[in-house]
């Protein structure tokens, strides 16, 4: 089912600029019982998105009971919040567009990620590659034909999910996901400063290795330098923090580094 600014609808404009040109931005929040989970993160996230794309916010005390009601009251499931710029402008030009839509849906929560969370899971690598994009890396904007076009590929190999470089062979993400590796103690994850999206769950990780004191590098890497990790694991807002046993030929164990993250999230 599906809310358009806080009314059920099938059906939005096609001027809507959303459709026209994938102006706006999304998440994807874990509801448990119907409570939004990391609701701040994801406002942060978002509104971090609208302010590069010059889009103006909504009223997000609205928007949060807009989410409170659509919530399915299952243990765990999931909302997609997605804002567009709204209707209308000439061509590209947003000038004097500024009455925002706001659509919100909810899912089921997926039942093979119970499965990969305690089992892991299986990656492929990605033959197509991410373009370098700064000025809208690290946010979930509306236009994810990048992603689409590597969820396919993957589709047609067989493989759960896949790692993910840029054009200059750098480690990125996963099709849906961020990722982080340990090697000798030190937690890896990928700079997102040119490609990639800046997931909730990685800022939490990236947050809890501080406190805990816990040495991080967050750079340009290969994928040999990936492969040789000692355990990889992969996270995002709904997923949580699951495992990575295979990259291609290469195995992994189920560390206790990936454990620790699991098991504090959900703390």
């Amino acid at each position: 089912m599906f809310w358009v600014n806080g009314q059920p609808a099938s059906m939005i404009s096609l001027s809507d600029r959303s459709f026209q040109y994938g102006d706006g931005c999304f998440t994807t929040i874990l509801t448990k019982e119907g409570v939004a989970q990391h609701w701040p993160l994801h406002i942060k996230r978002m509104q971090a998105c609208l302010d590069r794309l010059v889009i103006k916010s909504p009223d997000w005390d609205q928007v949060k009971v807009w989410v409170d009601q659509a919530a399915l009251k299952d243990s765990l499931a999931g909302i997609k919040l997605h804002v567009s710029r709204g209707e209308g402008g000439r061509g590209y030009n947003p000038t004097g567009v500024d009455s925002v839509t706001t659509t919100i849906s909810h899912f089921s929560y997926p039942s093979h990620y119970l499965d990969w969370q305690e089992k892991g899971v299986d990656l492929g690598i990605c033959g197509y590659k991410l373009g370098i994009m700064p000025l809208l890396a690290g946010h979930k904007h509306n236009n994810r034909l990048e992603q689409v076009l590597l969820r396919g590929e993957m589709e047609r190999v067989g493989c759960q999910d896949g790692v993910v470089m840029n054009i200059y062979d750098h480690v990125v993400e996963t099709t849906m996901a961020n990722l982080f590796w340990s090697k000798h103690d030190i937690l890896y994850t990928p700079s997102l400063a040119s490609s990639g999206v800046a997931g909730v769950i990685r800022r939490m990780i990236l947050k809890d290795a501080q406190v805990s004191g816990i040495e991080v590098s967050i750079g340009e890497f290969s994928l040999d330098h990936l492969i040789c990790a000692d355990e990889v694991f992969m996270t995002n807002s709904i997923l949580g923090v699951a495992p990575v046993r295979k990259i291609d030929r290469s195995h992994f164990p189920i560390g206790a580094i990936t454990r620790r993250f699991q098991e504090n999230l959900n703390s």
